[in-house]
C-alpha cells in the first residue's frame, strides 16, 4: 500500500487477479490484472522508475 497526500493505492490478490485500487479524495478505480499483466506492469513500471531517476540525476549546465 502507498499513500501520498490524498491519493491512495492498493493492490490486493483474488483468487486468480490481482486487484489494484488507485482512491483519489472520493474517487476510485479498480484494475484487476491477470498474473501475466500485473508482471507485464511490474516490468514497465520498473524501466520507467529507472528511467526517471537518471533524469533526476542528470544536471543541465
Amino acid at each position: 500500500m502507498t499513500h501520498t497526500k490524498d491519493r491512495n493505492v492498493v493492490v490486493d490478490i483474488e483468487r486468480n487477479r490481482l486487484r489494484v485500487i488507485i482512491s483519489h479524495g472520493e474517487d476510485e478505480e479498480i484494475i484487476k490484472l491477470s498474473v501475466s499483466e500485473a508482471r507485464t506492469l511490474h516490468q514497465a513500471l520498473g524501466e520507467k522508475l529507472e528511467d526517471y531517476e537518471q533524469r533526476q540525476n542528470l544536471r543541465i549546465d
